[in-house]
């Protein structure tokens, strides 16, 4: 089983979560609890290994939701705050590694200065952050990553690849070369916010359209707002082989 690729959802919602605060639409009061969604996060077991992807402000809940906390490095996509948000909640797994791309690791810098002082605090978490490049592959606890190079509007971002496994997440625009890249993987995770248009992340069709292109053997649509509607009745919808991630949901590559 060590040799099969396996991915826990940890968190399936955007920035808000939903339900969203305030919000009384149908999918925010829905009792289904794939209509739950915390932030998104992703955790990725390989070969005796545990890497995480993004650690957003739900992390501790999403951990010990899992039954095991020990974690063998952290990817990055962006310094977004629900994506980078509960790195506080780390220190159990302090001085491991976290993959970045170097403006992100100057954000942290910024951001969690109090972790990067000369003297800091007692009992403060310590990170070992480790600069990547867009293109170029790197070892991650043994397991090789390729990073995957998107737009989040203007902001440059990564997503990530692990074997058979493309990790998309806040994208925008993917450029041609990618998606050639990631042509016939065998599971596609990429984000759909909503139904509607928006700025910084694609829509539904949108997401559809760029899985067409590759034609990944399976597609899990993560990163979902209120607006993609409820579970039930968006998935009766969807083209054969794509399906909405809903939190802990299990995929085995």
């Amino acid at each position: 089983m060590k040799d099969r690729l396996k991915i826990t959802i940890l968190g399936s919602g955007t920035s808000t979560g939903v339900p969203q605060i305030g919000c009384k639409c149908k999918v925010c009061r829905s009792n289904d609890p794939r209509d739950k969604r915390l932030r998104q996060s992703a955790l990725v077991e390989w070969r005796g290994k545990r890497i995480l992807i993004d650690c957003g402000p739900d992390f501790r809940q999403q951990i010990l939701r899992t039954g095991r906390a020990h974690i063998d490095g952290l990817l990055l996509t962006h310094i977004h705050y629900d994506h980078i948000g509960g790195l506080e909640e780390l220190r159990g797994n302090s001085n491991f590694p976290i993959y970045a791309r170097g403006d992100v690791i100057k954000a942290l810098h910024k951001r969690l200065a109090y972790c990067f002082t000369e003297h800091p605090y007692p009992g403060v978490p310590h990170y070992n952050l480790v600069e990547i490049n867009d293109n170029d592959p790197f070892d991650c606890a043994g397991i090789e990553v390729q990073p995957i190079p998107v737009m989040h509007y203007r902001l440059p971002i990564l997503g990530f690849r692990i074997g058979d496994m493309a990790y998309i997440t806040d994208c925008k625009t993917i450029a041609r070369e990618q998606i050639e890249r990631l042509h016939r993987v065998k599971l596609l995770m990429i984000n759909a916010l909503r139904f509607e248009e928006h700025l910084s992340h694609i829509s539904l069709s949108q997401a559809l359209e760029i899985i067409k292109q590759i034609k990944p053997g399976r597609a899990v649509l993560i990163h979902m707002s209120h607006g993609i509607g409820l579970h039930a009745e968006t998935s009766k919808h969807l083209p054969k082989g794509v399906e909405l991630a809903y939190d802990g949901m299990k995929i085995i590559v």
